[in-house]
């Protein structure tokens, strides 16, 4: 009897060390499967908005294009697992793309990416087969933009030294000031009608569009977000204001709240950002978050049904950006943007000109450029940058002035605003992960070459 109590004692143990291999293994799985539907949504939402957005403009990218420049680089693990997924790119005969296809798991429709004329293309839920209408051609007409070369020696120097930085991969440079392009230079595959997505960069825009209603009185910087589920939730306290400068005190799974489930899962906005915990007393504590933009975007959604990002776009001569959308509508103005070189050195302008359009109407409040550039929140540690209201601050950086304010996105794309100079430079790129354009260097060498 001793002896079969101890190998039952024995094999009940033993199953026991067991059933957690078995739960882990099981949860490797899963976790590789998700992975797999990651990567062939980063895949197909890209090669349909880069192609996509670019015909809108009147130039052309082409699949090969696209994976040698957005899809290379990318974050592990999706990196590695999409570069053998099959794809297709469809169109009818003489319509513009109308969706991507990408093919992942034997027993699961591919993911799709769908484009809808003038609003760029969406990423469909995971498992998505349903028919997709072919879209009414492009409402704009072809662009024929010349390349305004650097003609200035210090000038052409400094935009040499963005392309020679070892590592980080240059897509474009520009440079403006006194209301004047002095220069711009583009990499192969690229040009001054060729759009990339911003990446955060769209923050930045998220905050003009702020800005722009509460011009219209449509929305107040200090009035609620509209959060919580009932009445008494402290997260009812959480202002415009507060996710602007990313101070909600809400809870974020990891820093920079990478929202992977939104930008390639099919997400939506509503399902990805709005339902996380307070952890920290709104206004008490800086945590960069996509889900705080995606919330402050949010907060103004109705005065979205009659004056559309599309329509300030319009206004500020930023014709080639298009601000696209989760599969139900709603904007991803964290990060899902494409916009030209042009077109950023353009907002750029709005802000120097204090938010005054050349014709004279005011699009901003009064005090908007001070707002958005005021280290007014609690600030980020460990960085030498501040933080405003949906714009990084140069505010404490040898040789950069210290009215300097900027636009800062993935993968290396910055849009730096120098007031005291009357200056805005852009600096477009497909850095791979891992590496960093050094934008301080370069914006110190543009400065230093325009000395006064």
């Amino acid at each position: 009897m001793k002896t079969k109590a101890l190998a039952f004692a024995l094999i009940a143990s033993s199953s026991l060390v067991a059933l957690p291999v078995q739960a882990q293994s099981q949860q490797d799985q899963l976790d590789a499967r998700y992975d797999r539907a990651l990567a062939a949504g980063y895949k197909a939402l890209f090669l349909c908005s880069a192609i996509a957005n670019a015909e809108r403009n009147g130039a052309t990218r082409d699949a090969q294009s696209v994976l040698d420049w957005e899809l290379t680089g990318v974050q592990p693990p999706l990196d590695t697992l999409m570069a053998d997924m099959n794809y297709n790119v469809i169109r009818e005969m003489g319509t513009p793309i109308y969706k991507v296809e990408v093919e992942w798991s034997d027993d699961m429709a591919p993911r799709v990416a769908a484009h809808r004329t003038g609003k760029g293309c969406s990423l469909m839920p995971i498992g998505y087969d349903k028919p997709i209408p072919v879209n009414p051609p492009s409402d704009l007409a072809p662009t024929d933009m010349v390349v305004a070369a650097f003609t200035d020696d210090a000038l052409i120097a400094a935009a040499d030294s963005a392309f020679a930085q070892v590592g980080p991969r240059t897509t474009a440079v520009l440079v403006r000031q006194g209301g004047r392009l002095l220069g711009e230079r583009y990499a192969e595959d690229f040009g001054p009608a060729v759009p990339q997505r911003t990446w955060s960069v769209a923050k930045s825009i998220a905050a003009t569009l702020i800005g722009a209603a509460e011009h219209r009185m449509d929305t107040w910087r200090n009035a609620s977000a509209g959060l919580g589920a009932e009445t008494g939730d402290p997260r009812a306290t959480i202002t415009i204001d507060h996710l602007l400068r990313m101070a909600s005190g809400r809870f974020s799974d990891t820093p920079g709240n990478r929202t992977d489930p939104l930008y390639y899962g099919g997400s939506t906005v509503e399902d990805t950002a709005s339902g996380w915990p307070l952890v920290h007393e709104p206004g008490s504590v800086f945590r960069y978050a996509n889900n705080d933009t995606l919330m402050a975007v949010r907060a103004i959604a109705e005065a979205f049904d009659t004056h559309p990002p599309a329509e300030f776009f319009a206004k500020v001569g930023m014709d080639h950006t298009v601000a696209e959308t989760d599969w139900r509508g709603e904007y991803i103005l964290s990060s899902q943007v494409w916009a030209t070189a042009r077109d950023l050195a353009k907002l750029g302008q709005l802000y120097l000109d204090d938010g005054v359009l050349p014709s004279g109407e005011r699009v901003l409040p009064e005090d908007w450029v001070e707002y958005v550039s005021s280290p007014a929140g609690p600030q980020p540690e460990g960085r030498s940058w501040g933080y405003g209201a949906g714009f990084w601050l140069f505010n404490n950086h040898e040789g950069i002035p210290v009215d300097t304010f900027f636009m800062a996105g993935n993968r290396g794309q910055y849009v730096v605003i120098v007031p005291s100079r009357d200056m805005v430079i852009v600096r477009r790129g497909e850095d791979p992960t891992g590496s960093g354009f050094d934008i301080e260097a370069f914006t110190r060498d543009v400065l230093a070459a325009l000395a006064e």
